[in-house]
């Protein structure tokens, strides 16, 4: 029972901190909006002034949503890639997906010169961006979901993806060779993550595969805390282990290959956000890390790009090199924790 009080009384301090963050991340940028406005907007009402309304409706909302969404996505792939290769440093894009995705952007980008005028114009435009990038990741997960089918170790499987992410690399870095400064430019600017850029349309979409993804992982959460026990014991109590590890490898893919398609590849969140849900709330029980690490990584998304607008200055700096910044350190601190801890 007092578990349970702690828990229900951490979840509205993480809530409550959601909220906060949102608004706050509304309301900074190089245009400074009040709260009242803000609430006023969000509430059907119109703000006092005509350009705040349309500065709130067209740019700061969709790009607040857009950070509640990849912080809570990537942050549920980071734990489940945690718990099914029983790794503190396995992240969403362990698997190779966001490689796959840069080289289907990078070969859009980078190799447009060599197609004719019509094609190229449609291919480096957001859209067709996009669709590389869907691609890319979609190419990297049917062959990882082929490979798991065949193989029983689930560690050869976390090399395989390291291997698929490393050849993508290698096919990335001979197209940045023969690339032109503005090509290298446009796809550097991708690289670095942009919550910003999307349409309402989009938005929707992205919020589809997120809870499409969301709702995949919440049918894994039991095979998650049988997992903990290992492989063998989660056979030995009946578990279709194959047919679990398929759902926790597309929920993952669904989540991390949509996310970095309409955002870039975001760093650091879905590895570091985990850990500080098991070192706030101490437990390994997935029920609750599940709604926890969610809470947490959207809070951490909007605090990145709080921090990304540089409160009271006029530059706004890249979403990917924030949550870089932020979330190295804070790994390693909670590695060292965790050992501390343990030891």
């Amino acid at each position: 029972m007092q578990r349970q009080l702690k828990y229900s009384t951490l979840y509205l301090l993480l809530i409550l901190m959601v909220v906060f963050l949102f608004l706050l991340d509304i309301s900074l940028g190089t245009v400074s909006i009040p709260l009242a406005d803000i609430i006023s907007s969000l509430t059907g009402s119109s703000a006092s002034k005509n350009t705040w309304e349309y500065i709130i409706v067209n740019y700061r909302l969709p790009k607040a949503i857009t950070a509640i969404l990849v912080g809570s996505g990537l942050s549920i792939s980071g734990l489940l890639m945690q718990t099914l290769f029983r790794n503190p440093l396995a992240g969403p894009y362990v698997l190779g997906l966001s490689s796959g995705s840069s080289l289907g952007v990078a070969l859009v980008i980078l190799g447009a010169g060599f197609l004719p005028m019509m094609w190229s114009d449609f291919l480096v435009s957001s859209f067709g961006i996009i669709v590389a990038s869907c691609l890319g990741s979609s190419l990297v997960l049917l062959s990882i979901l082929l490979i798991s089918q065949r193989l029983r170790d689930t560690t050869v499987i976390l090399v395989a993806g390291l291997m698929f992410g490393s050849f993508t690399n290698a096919f990335v870095s001979v197209l940045t060779y023969f690339s032109t400064a503005e090509q290298l430019q446009k796809f550097t600017f991708w690289s670095l993550g942009n919550l910003g850029n999307l349409s309402w349309s989009a938005i929707l979409i992205l919020t589809i595969a997120v809870l499409i993804g969301l709702l995949l992982s919440i049918f894994s959460i039991k095979n998650l805390d049988t997992l903990l026990l290992g492989e063998n014991y989660a056979r030995s109590l009946g578990m279709n282990f194959k047919r679990a590890r398929l759902l926790i490898i597309l929920a993952t893919s669904i989540l991390a290959g949509s996310i970095t398609a309409f955002a870039g590849p975001i760093a650091f969140v879905g590895l570091a956000v985990p850990h500080m849900a098991k070192l706030i709330f101490q437990t390994s029980n997935h029920a609750v890390l599940f709604w926890s690490t969610l809470l947490l990584g959207a809070s951490m998304m909007l605090l990145c790009d709080v921090i990304s607008q540089v409160p009271g200055g006029d530059i706004t700096l890249p979403i990917n090199a924030v949550t870089s910044m932020i979330g190295a350190p804070m790994v390693v601190w909670l590695l060292l924790r965790k050992k501390k801890m343990m030891g």
